[in-house]
C-alpha cells in the first residue's frame, strides 16, 4: 500500500528530500548512523588528520555557543565554529550546531537585560546564525532546560537572565519558552534536524526528560529528535550538573529498558549526543563501550552517536580529580582497549536506523498501514465507538504520511482493561468504555466507510468540568469540523454536542484532534442530513451551541424545560497528585485548589514526607505541597 488515504502528514525530516548516504570519513563510514566527536580548537582537522580518519561527524565543544561567538553584543567571532562546519563540508562528514538556546555559556552582557531587550537579543542571535549558516543539517535548539523544581532548571535559566519570559514563559511547567525556540528555529531552517539536548536523561531525570518532550510536542514544537547526553552511563555517573564517571558500567538491561521506555513514551528519535566513559580502568571502559555502543548501534530509534572527546588528558572529565581527561580512548598515541574494540566492531557491524533522519545508511522499513480495530471499516451513517480506534501500522509511506493511528503519552490514566496495551486513557463509564484524560495534542483515528456522499450531522457524547475544552474533526487529513466547543460541570454527566459535516463516499480516515484539554468522550453518531435531530434526544441541538433552549433535551414537542443553574453551587473538580519525579500517584476530588491542598496534607495515603505536586485537571494549574510526617 503506497499511501494512506491521502493523509498528508509529512515529517520534518522527510521534507528535506530523499534519504541518502554518501562516502565519507571515519571508521563508521557506510554505517546506519554516524559516530562523531568534538572539535576542541579553532583549527579544522585536515583530510589526513587522526580526527578525519576516525570520525564522520563533528560538534564544536565550545566554538558555536552563544557566549563564544558574540562575547560583545553585535560582534561575532565564528572562527572555532567554522572549523567544525568547514571540516564537515570539505570531508563529507556531518555537522551539528551546538547550541542556540542555553541557560549557560551565553554572553555576559545578556545579564540584567529587560525581557523585551532579551527577546531582541535572542532574535538577533538566531538571525545571525541563520545568515552565517543557512544550510545547517542538525541543531541543538535548546540545551538543558529540564525543570527539576520550582524555578529550577538543569542550567541556570532565570539566574540573572530573562531568557524564559523573553521566549514566552513557563507557566506551570509547560515549557513554552522551549516550544517558542523550536518554532523560531523551524522558521529559519525548514530542513534541519531540530534536537532537544539534556543530561541525566537516563539516570535521575529520565521521567522529567520524557515529560518535557511530551509537553513541547503537544505545544506544537517541531522537535525532530531527543539528544541524550549519556554522561550517565556508569553506576556513579549522572550526578549533579551531569558530571559522570566512576564505578562500573550501567547495567545493560537497565539501559535497554530505559531507551525503550523513552521511545515508547515520546515516539521521538534519539541521538547519543555527548558519550563518555570516565575511568582509568581499561577493562571497565571497554566493557561499557562494548555493551552500550553495541546497543546504540543496534537500536533502530537512535540516529547517531557523538563521543565527547577521545584524546586522554583532553576531555572534560577527570575521574573525580585523580586523572584529568580520563574518558579519552587514545592515550599517548595508542588505542586504549575501548578504542581497539570500537575499530574492530565498526569494521564488521553497520547497525540499524529506521528513524528516517539522514545520518547514515537508513534501514528501509516496509510500511504497514493502520487497520480497523474490528477488521472492517465502521459504517456511516452509524455510531463510532471511540475506544475502537484503529490498530497502528508501522513506518511511513512514500508520500511521507505516518501509519500511526493515535497519539497519546502512552501512560494509561484510565481504569479499564480494554486495549490496555495501547496506553490510551480508557475509563469504564457511560455506555461502556470512554476515552478520557484528553489533553491538547492528543489525537485518534478510525477507518470509516461512508454509504453516500453528502451532508451529515455528527453527535458526540461528551463530559467535561469546564467551558474551554474542544476538539476538531478531519477526513483524510483535511479539516472537516474546525472546532467543537464543549462545556459542562461533571465528568460523569454525558450529553451530546453536534456539528454539521460533509463527507465523501467510500473508505476514509476520520480523525479527532484534541484542541483544548480535559474532556471524556464516549462515541460519535453520524446521522444523514444537515441539522438532523438527535436520534437519542440527548443534549444539544445546534452545532457548537447549547441547544435550542439551554437545558432542554431536544426536539420532542412539549418537553419541559429543565434548566440547571450551577453558578451558586460549588462544583467538585479533579486534581492529579504527582511526586517530585513526575510520577502520578492518583486523582482526588475537591471544590478548590486550597481544599485539595488540605486533603493532601491530611490524607493517610501519603506515607512519606516531602514535596508533592497537585495539578488541576480542569485548567492545568499546578501547586507544590510540602508534607511533613
Amino acid at each position: 500500500m503506497k499511501s494512506k488515504y491521502l493523509k498528508g502528514v509529512v515529517s520534518a525530516a522527510l521534507l528535506s528530500g530523499a534519504v541518502f548516504s554518501y562516502a565519507g570519513p571515519g571508521i563508521a563510514d557506510g554505517a546506519a548512523k554516524f559516530i562523531g566527536n568534538i572539535t576542541q580548537s579553532g583549527t579544522a582537522p585536515g583530510p589526513n588528520d587522526q580526527f578525519t580518519k576516525l570520525w564522520n561527524q563533528a560538534t564544536a565543544e565550545n566554538g558555536c555557543k552563544w557566549g563564544s561567538v558574540e562575547g560583545t553584543r553585535g560582534r561575532y567571532n565564528w572562527g572555532a565554529c567554522d572549523a567544525a562546519y568547514n571540516w564537515a563540508k570539505q570531508n563529507g562528514g556531518h555537522f551539528k550546531f551546538h547550541a542556540l538556546v542555553w541557560g549557560s555559556q551565553y554572553p555576559g552582557w545578556l545579564n540584567g537585560l529587560s525581557t523585551e531587550e532579551t527577546k531582541k537579543a535572542i532574535t538577533a542571535w538566531f538571525d545571525a546564525v541563520k545568515e552565517h549558516y543557512p544550510d545547517l543539517e542538525m541543531i541543538d535548539v535548546v540545551n538543558e532546560a529540564i525543570r527539576t523544581g520550582n524555578n529550577s532548571y538543569h542550567s541556570p535559566y532565570g539566574k540573572n537572565n530573562n531568557i524564559i519570559p523573553a521566549l514566552g514563559g513557563d507557566n506551570g511547567g509547560n515549557y513554552q519558552f522551549v516550544t517558542t525556540a523550536f518554532k523560531m528555529a523551524r522558521e529559519r531552517w525548514p530542513k534541519a534536524i531540530l534536537i532537544y539536548n539534556d543530561y541525566n536523561t537516563v539516570q535521575w531525570n529520565k521521567d522529567q526528560g520524557i515529560q518535557l518532550i511530551q509537553t513541547i510536542k503537544k505545544n506544537g514544537a517541531p522537535v525532530d529528535a531527543y539528544g541524550l547526553q549519556a554522561h550517565d552511563m556508569m553506576s556513579q555517573g549522572g550526578g549533579q550538573g551531569g558530571t559522570g564517571g566512576g564505578g562500573v558500567c550501567l547495567n545493560i538491561n537497565t539501559l535497554k529498558s530505559i531507551t525503550k521506555e523513552i521511545w515508547d513514551k515520546t515516539q521521538t528519535p534519539m541521538f547519543i549526543s555527548e558519550y563518555d566513559i570516565a575511568t582509568t580502568d581499561d577493562n571497565i571502559q571497554k566493557q561499557c563501550y562494548q555493551e552500550q555502543i553495541t546497543h546504540f548501534m543496534e537500536n533502530e530509534h537512535v540516529a547517531g552517536i557523538t563521543l565527547w572527546g577521545y584524546i586522554y588528558g583532553h576531555t572534560w572529565l577527570d575521574c573525580n580529580g585523580k586523572a584529568p581527561g580520563c574518558s579519552g580512548i587514545i592515550k599517548d598515541g595508542k588505542d586504549r582497549a575501548a578504542m581497539a574494540w570500537l575499530r574492530d566492531y565498526l569494521s564488521k557491524n553497520k547497525g540499524v536506523n529506521t528513524t528516517g533522519l539522514a545520518t547514515g545508511d537508513v534501514t528501509p522499513v516496509e510500511p504497514v498501514p493502520q487497520e480497523p480495530f474490528k477488521g472492517s471499516p465502521i459504517a456511516i451513517p452509524g455510531k463510532v465507538e471511540v475506544e475502537n480506534f484503529d490498530k497502528p501500522g508501522q513506518g511511513k509511506n512514500e508520500d511521507g504520511s505516518s501509519n500511526a493511528s493515535y497519539g497519546d503519552d502512552s501512560e494509561n490514566h484510565g481504569d479499564s482493561d480494554y486495549r490496555k496495551d495501547t496506553g490510551a486513557d480508557l475509563y469504564k463509564k457511560a455506555t461502556g468504555v470512554v476515552l478520557g484524560y484528553n489533553q491538547e495534542g492528543d489525537w485518534y483515528e478510525w477507518t470509516v466507510n461512508v454509504a453516500k456522499a453528502g451532508d451529515y450531522t455528527v453527535f458526540a457524547s461528551v463530559a467535561t468540568e469546564n467551558s474551554t475544552s474542544s476538539f476538531s474533526l478531519s477526513v483524510d487529513g483535511k479539516v472537516a469540523v474546525e472546532k467543537v466547543a464543549l462545556s459542562g460541570s461533571s465528568f460523569d454527566d454525558f450529553s451530546n454536542v453536534k456539528a454539521n459535516i460533509n463527507l465523501p463516499a467510500g473508505k476514509h480516515i476520520l480523525r479527532m484532534d484534541v484542541t483544548s484539554s480535559w474532556f471524556d468522550i464516549d462515541y460519535f453518531n453520524f446521522v444523514e442530513g444537515k441539522d438532523a435531530a438527535d436520534p437519542e434526544n440527548k443534549g444539544n441541538d445546534n452545532p457548537g451551541q447549547g441547544g435550542d433552549n439551554p437545558g432542554q433535551g431536544g426536539d420532542k414537542p412539549g418537553q419541559a424545560i429543565q434548566t440547571k443553574i450551577h453558578m451558586e453551587i460549588p462544583v467538585l473538580g479533579a486534581y492529579d497528585v504527582f511526586d517530585v519525579n513526575g510520577v502520578r500517584l492518583g486523582r482526588m476530588r475537591a471544590y478548590t485548589m486550597d481544599d485539595a491542598v488540605q486533603i493532601l496534607k491530611t490524607t493517610s495515603e501519603i506515607k512519606t514526607q516531602g514535596i508533592y505536586l497537585l495539578r488541576s485537571v480542569k485548567n492545568g494549574a499546578v501547586k507544590s505541597v510540602r508534607i511533613a510526617r
